[in-house]
């Protein structure tokens, strides 16, 4: 460990990654003269532990910015009104997130709606004189009277409290209100599953498109399908009858829908296609595909002609022109780096985009549709501390049976070839995540920048089952959690000694979620690892299945339920597998997640605990499956950064 007063004060540490800014929700004006953005910061003075959003605005050419929102309370998706005259964003200033109305000049800001619930999303009406939203009814008062008389029991799969699709008028009527008026009524939910779903108004104002499920459960994103609602009549049209098919826009010639719709039989690793259905009704049919069959539409070009799509590729990202007609083209492939979030502004001439690199810090851009060359319109970023990073470069190797694999090296801060250093392996979530080139300061579970400075090297591994790498290898883990993934990542491990930089008996360990299975199924395998960390870990199969919110996902990657195929279940769980385990444990997990639920973690600490083997579990209260709380997110990091530096020496 470095000496208190040296390498110490001079390097990355958890608490000055907490520092670094995220930026977000890129949002170019009208007439692409500025720029909206958002900028969150942790906050953990005194008592306080959260994280607080707020509104930017700069000049596009990126000569100034400035915050635009202020206060205690957070101010999140700024969206331009069609004139720019106007910014609405969402807020809970008023103790309810409600649609919030600003001067893009500036001034106060009131509220557009004053309801009590929360609201899922927005759009403005292409005339700008309304707003519609997505937000449940208000049942506040029922339910407050049921928790005083102590009758608030609930029963499971009823009692849905359904998103459904509003419209609010910008002008107020003669009592100086604006009353929302409910478009649908009936039982289905809207912006829902792991998306955020989409809302669009037809070129004309007079209809609105909207993906919705049948219940609030997860796991019925397996069952999105789009309609479209008359506004001023309220009649709802079925626009596809197709499992999956979401996030509807209308062309800007109003001729059609293009939405995404995912290939059948449906899989949880999900391969998808975007669609076309003549807006008038008619027969979908397929564009082109993209290399990894996982586009997410950003939307239409002026002319109708074609779609602007982003997805996954390897360790960065692409955006495509996808045309009604012929084969994608790729648009933007950077060289170094990774983006994410792009949008388009109305006149639908530029793209806002967030952009990073290993060793820069995440800022806004902008970049114009018919020449992609993004430009840094922010700078929130640029007093971090001026610390030396740790090179980061994109490794491949093969593994055994011969498949491709990439992922990322981090080497130590002034690392001098020739010399081995421990070297920690870093396993994604998912098992469909994937690791790109992010800034490596970014504040996360696992710190990589205070890893590097304390003399670790750290391998960022994207075994099959990773997005990023086309259908193919994103399928290639079904029925084989733990088998050739983990081979994958252990060829990975073995490609850095071989490289000269690790120090095969100083070996660590890490992940969260699916990286937490593979962190635990890995230490059942081999007593190679000298430590391991695992954060929120899926460790039994059969219990998971029965308690965790997504119950179909287990079933689709193993072929059916634990009374089905129970061998399967006990095959590929760690818990089942952990007789023998000798690998000092640290687990970490959240208190109240529903994705992995807390007894996945207990239940391997016992195992490990009732064995001998030296565990620590740390549950984190109130934290869901990835905690946000700031002071929670950084004893995450400083626990490992400790753990590690036990097990393994460190500086």
């Amino acid at each position: 460990m470095a000496p208190q007063g040296t390498a110490a004060t001079a390097a990355w540490s958890p608490d000055l990654m907490m520092k670094v800014k995220r930026v977000g929700d890129v949002q170019v004006s009208p007439d692409g003269t500025r720029v909206a953005f958002t900028v969150t910061e942790s906050v953990m003075e005194t008592e306080m532990s959260e994280t607080r959003t707020h509104i930017w605005l700069a000049r596009a050419d990126g000569s100034e910015s400035f915050q635009f929102t202020r206060g205690n309370r957070s101010c999140t998706r700024p969206r331009w009104s069609p004139d720019g005259n106007w910014i609405a964003f969402l807020s809970d200033r008023d103790g309810h997130e409600n649609i919030w109305l600003s001067r893009s000049t500036g001034g106060e800001a009131e509220p557009l709606t004053a309801g009590r619930t929360r609201i899922a999303g927005f759009k403005w009406s292409n005339n700008g004189k309304m707003i519609a939203f997505v937000a449940p009814n208000d049942t506040s008062y029922e339910d407050e009277k049921k928790a005083r008389e102590k009758t608030d029991w609930r029963v499971v799969d009823s009692g849905y409290k359904f998103n459904r699709l509003w419209v609010v008028p910008l002008d107020k009527n003669a009592d100086g209100k604006r009353t929302p008026r409910l478009l649908t009524k009936q039982d289905f939910h809207l912006s829902a599953g792991f998306r955020p779903g989409t809302i669009d108004w037809s070129p004309d104002d007079r209809k609105i498109a909207f993906d919705h499920i049948p219940t609030t459960r997860i796991d019925d994103w397996t069952k999105l399908e789009i309609s479209e609602v008359d506004v001023e009549r309220g009649e709802l049209r079925q626009v596809t009858a197709t499992p999956v098919a979401e996030s509807p826009l209308y062309s800007p010639d109003g001729r059609w829908i293009a939405y995404m719709a995912s290939d059948l039989p449906l899989r949880w690793a999900e391969s998808r296609r975007v669609y076309l259905v003549p807006a008038t009704g008619g027969t979908p049919r397929a564009l082109a595909p993209t290399f990894d069959l996982q586009p997410f539409i950003v939307g239409w070009t002026a002319d109708s002609r074609a779609l602007i799509v982003q997805e996954m590729r390897g360790t960065t990202g692409a955006l495509y022109r996808l045309p009604i007609e012929g084969s994608a083209t790729t648009l933007y492939l950077p060289e170094k780096g990774s983006f994410s979030g792009a949008t388009l502004n109305r006149a639908r001439n530029l793209i806002g985009l967030v952009a990073q690199s290993s060793s820069t810090p995440p800022e806004a851009f902008l970049t114009k549709v018919d020449q992609l060359a993004p430009v840094q319109v922010s700078h929130v970023n640029a007093d971090l501390p001026k610390l030396p990073l740790g090179r980061t470069e994109v490794i491949k190797w093969k593994s055994p049976d011969g498949f491709d694999i990439e992922g990322l090296l981090t080497f130590p801060v002034d690392y001098q070839p020739g010399r081995r250093c421990p070297l920690l392996l870093v396993i994604h979530g998912g098992p469909t995540g994937v690791f790109t080139q992010t800034f490596i300061a970014d504040a996360g579970h696992y710190p990589l920048a205070a890893f590097a400075a304390r003399g670790y090297a750290v391998l960022l591994g994207n075994p099959r089952g990773s997005s990023g790498y086309g259908k193919d290898f994103r399928w290639g883990n079904y029925n084989d959690w733990g088998g050739k993934d983990y081979q994958d990542l252990m060829a990975g491990v073995d490609r850095v000694i071989a490289m000269g930089v690790a120090d095969p008996n100083r070996l660590g360990i890490m992940g969260w979620s699916y990286g937490g299975f593979m962190t635990s199924w890995a230490i059942t395998q081999t007593k190679r690892f000298k430590a391991a960390s695992i954060g929120a870990p899926v460790t039994d199969l059969v219990s998971f299945n029965g308690t965790a919110d997504i119950y179909g996902w287990i079933p689709d990657y193993f072929g059916g339920q634990p009374w089905e195929v129970p061998e399967a279940y006990i095959k590929h769980s760690p818990v089942f597998n952990a007789k023998g385990v000798v690998t000092p444990s640290l687990i970490q997990h959240g208190a109240a997640d529903d994705r992995v639920p807390l007894g996945q973690g207990q239940e391997y600490y016992n195992a490990l605990a009732r064995q001998g083997v030296t565990t620590r579990m740390v549950i984190y209260p109130r934290s869901p499956h990835s905690p946000r709380e700031p002071k929670a997110v950084l004893h995450i990091m400083q626990d490992n950064l400790a753990w590690f530096d036990k097990y393994l020496g460190g500086l």
